[in-house]
């Protein structure tokens, strides 16, 4: 393994990403004794540079970080590192620390996807009356109908070449996908296990 390169005080950066969607979840600093602690016990651990303390994410809140995978960069002097989050990662209870926008704007972006499945899960989990998502989840064959419905305008639209079409029709075909999958309980592990043999 290609040694880390800690800075003067001894820390390294540790971006923090949610092992599904890739949303960054937060940035905090290790010191060496934090990242063998990561990759003895399996969660994430940092140095807190207010403090002065190792500290355990999650230690107090019972909103833990399992780790998934731990990546360097090309310079050695920044982990990036991807885990399963228990509750939200940020101590404000946002999901994401990166939550303020001060330039430009997230539409457009990824930044949709973590979204979105948080309202589907919640739907899921707690039904709202009059919501359509809800009404997908109580109709199993709508549901599956509906996926088969969009995956079909899409190709239609894919055809004539027409991209607002397309985009619109793909949105819509993304968005019951993942009221299936979510409906399903399809571990979304399994299916980027299966996506990484396309790699050809």
């Amino acid at each position: 393994m290609t040694d880390l390169k800690f800075d003067k005080d001894g820390l390294i950066p540790a971006v923090v990403q949610d092992r599904i969607t890739n949303e960054v979840l937060m940035v905090a600093w290790a010191n060496k004794e934090a990242f063998e602690l990561m990759k003895s016990t399996g969660f994430t651990h940092f140095w807190s540079r207010s403090r002065q303390k190792l500290w355990k994410k999650g230690e107090e809140s019972g909103h833990v970080q399992k780790i998934v995978s731990m990546q360097l960069d090309c310079d050695a002097d920044t982990l990036l590192i991807r885990v399963e989050q228990t509750g939200p990662a940020c101590h404000t209870g946002s999901p994401s620390c990166f939550s303020e926008v001060i330039y430009g704007s997230v539409d457009g972006t990824m930044d949709i996807i973590p979204e979105l499945k948080r309202l589907l899960d919640s739907r899921l989990d707690t039904p709202c009356e009059g919501s359509y998502t809800c009404l997908l989840y109580s109709d199993e064959n709508k549901m599956c109908k509906k996926v088969v419905e969009e995956a079909g305008e899409f190709v239609l639209a894919l055809k004539d070449g027409n991209e607002k079409e397309m985009s619109w029709e793909l949105a819509d075909l993304i968005y019951h996908i993942m009221v299936a999958v979510a409906k399903s309980g399809l571990p979304m592990e399994k299916v980027y296990e299966k996506l990484s043999e396309r790699k050809k």
